[in-house]
């Protein structure tokens, strides 16, 4: 793939489908630097996800679905009207050197979106968009993401998990060796309340991480739901265990750094901190002088810590 393809007209896709799919093939290379425009910003208006639950999903500029031996690399994506690249039922999946990019505030164009996929790196690679930067949806097991710079953007998220009665559980979740700018959030795991099925998402550490003015570096909410209202109040039935952030560095915007938002029909289990050193960006100074520090929540979970703690532990 060389030069640009622009994408075309949304009228030209009818209410469903995305740009550009490759299916049920083994042994795809795709590179040569090549550009996939989706033209987006026309499109962009005509989004409700964000505020309505029942909505037409806009087409993406790029999906695998049921690949086997995939590698991608050099690949640029730029203002895809929704989702940028869809992984979906792959296996064996390389990606490396991509670079995504859409305004901040164009609405749910996530980078990558990896789903019912197995064994997939994603390494070296620049993505900044108006959603996720990359997002892990159910049904994954080894996915390996390595030198990502995520900004603008929502950070680096699990899920959200829990929302259908079929998802399959998430485990062996690596993020390491990666720097976020600016984000919304840091690294997060976020679960519905009122989960249909019970699922878990187990098995995941997140590590040596730079975090550059970022809102909530770590979060894990399990009572997700970005709407007004939700329908029901219930707990959330995904079960959260064997979590780590190791050397999570940097600066938070947030006042709380840390949340462990755990639920509480089924609490977190096998939360682990070590060396989390995460200092508030630069406030006003309060009456006494004093400029005010980042501190954690917790609720429904018992972590462990080790090494430095900054905020302190709230637990």
């Amino acid at each position: 793939m060389q030069g640009t393809l622009l994408g075309s007209d949304l009228s030209n896709f009818g209410t469903s489908g995305d740009w550009v799919q490759f299916g049920w093939l083994d042994g795809l290379t795709l590179t040569g630097g090549g550009t996939f425009d989706g033209q987006g910003a026309k499109a962009w208006p005509f989004n409700k996800c964000p505020t309505k639950k029942n909505c037409q999903v806009l087409p993406a500029n790029l999906r695998f679905v049921n690949m086997n031996r995939t590698r991608v690399d050099g690949i640029k994506s730029v203002n895809s009207k929704f989702f940028h690249m869809i992984l979906q039922g792959c296996s064996n999946f390389q990606g490396r050197r991509i670079r995504i990019t859409a305004p901040d505030e164009s609405p749910n164009t996530d980078g990558i979106h990896i789903e019912e996929s197995n064994d997939v790196t994603i390494a070296q690679t620049v993505v900044g968009t108006g959603d996720d930067c990359i997002s892990i949806g159910q049904g994954n097991t080894g996915i390996t993401l390595s030198g990502i710079t995520c900004g603008p953007g929502h950070g680096i998220s699990v899920g959200s998990l829990g929302r259908y009665p079929d998802e399959a559980d998430v485990k062996g979740l690596i993020v390491k060796d990666s720097t976020l700018t600016g984000t919304m959030n840091g690294v997060r795991i976020k679960t519905w309340e009122n989960s249909p099925a019970a699922t878990t998402a187990s098995n995941m550490t997140f590590q040596n991480i730079v975090m550059k003015n970022v809102g909530n570096p770590i979060i894990i909410d399990q009572t997700y739901c970005p709407y007004v209202s939700c329908s029901s109040q219930s707990p959330s039935r995904v079960k959260i265990s064997d979590i780590s952030f190791k050397n999570i560095r940097g600066t938070t915007t947030s006042p709380v750094a840390v949340t462990l938002d755990c639920s509480k029909g089924i609490p977190c289990q096998g939360i682990n901190l070590e060396n989390v050193q995460l200092t508030l960006v630069d406030q006003k100074t309060s009456l006494r002088g004093k400029k005010p520090s980042a501190t954690a929540f917790c609720q429904n979970v018992k972590a462990k810590y080790s090494g430095p703690q900054f905020p302190p532990p709230c637990n």
